[in-house]
């Protein structure tokens, strides 16, 4: 998605099965309405609502009775994940026709954080698995005076994967993000990260990215490592 403009029409009543995007960006609504439910929760999105996707994040789309207009946008420094709104999202359509880092550049400087988010308990849950991938899900449930089994199903319904899943990916996408400026060992970051052994992680990596931990980390190195002259 770097450095290019996407302009996608959604039919009234559309649905977009749970689908994950390699490299962070930002979509824009122009029009219409939609609902997303993804790794940040559960977003009713409208004209004007941006939503900030980062690397490897995954969500479903249910799109309203008119549809939706939503300008992909490649991801500008400075936004973290997270939902908010533009007051013009036409100039930044405008922007985008002529030149996509502009645009994204417009909606970053412009960029007000809230949007309206369901609170339902997958909702609930959603968010409590975020702040914990730890989170003991019977534990949970029992709390919520609400039956585990029930809390699966609902859970799936409302995000399209299993809370068990959803919990694996915040940790893989934690490691992940660790894994950067990690200088132990694989093994002590699974540890870390709360992954059962070095070869938990790589698996869970290799799920969700398709590369396995060790070439993240060999790129990493590369990035940091000063140009030979």
């Amino acid at each position: 998605m770097s450095g290019t403009a996407d302009f996608g029409w959604h039919d009234p009543g559309e649905s977009l099965l749970r689908h994950r995007h390699s490299h962070g960006y930002v979509a824009l609504v122009l029009g219409g309405s939609y609902e997303e439910a993804g790794d940040q929760g559960r977003v009713s999105a409208r004209a004007g609502t941006a939503i900030v996707h980062g690397d490897w994040t995954a969500h479903r789309d249910c799109f309203g009775a008119r549809g939706a207009r939503v300008l992909n946008l490649p991801l500008p420094a400075g936004l973290s994940p997270g939902a908010g709104h533009i007051a013009d999202p036409d100039t930044a359509a405008r922007l985008a026709e002529r030149d996509p880092v502009a645009a994204a550049t417009y909606i970053c400087d412009h960029f007000r954080s809230g949007a309206a988010r369901r609170d339902d308990w997958p909702d609930l849950l959603a968010d409590a698995l975020t702040l914990d991938p730890g989170l003991a899900l019977m534990l949970w449930a029992d709390r919520m005076a609400l039956d585990p089994a029930s809390v699966s199903r609902g859970f799936a319904r409302a995000y399209g994967v299993s809370p068990k899943r959803f919990r694996l990916e915040v940790r893989t996408r934690r490691a992940l993000a660790a894994l950067a400026s990690w200088r132990g060992s694989l093994a002590d970051l699974a540890a870390d990260q709360g992954f059962a052994d070095q070869a938990h992680l790589a698996r869970s990596v290799v799920a969700l990215t398709g590369t396995p931990p060790v070439r993240f980390r060999a790129k990493s190195v590369q990035a940091a490592s000063p140009p030979l002259r």
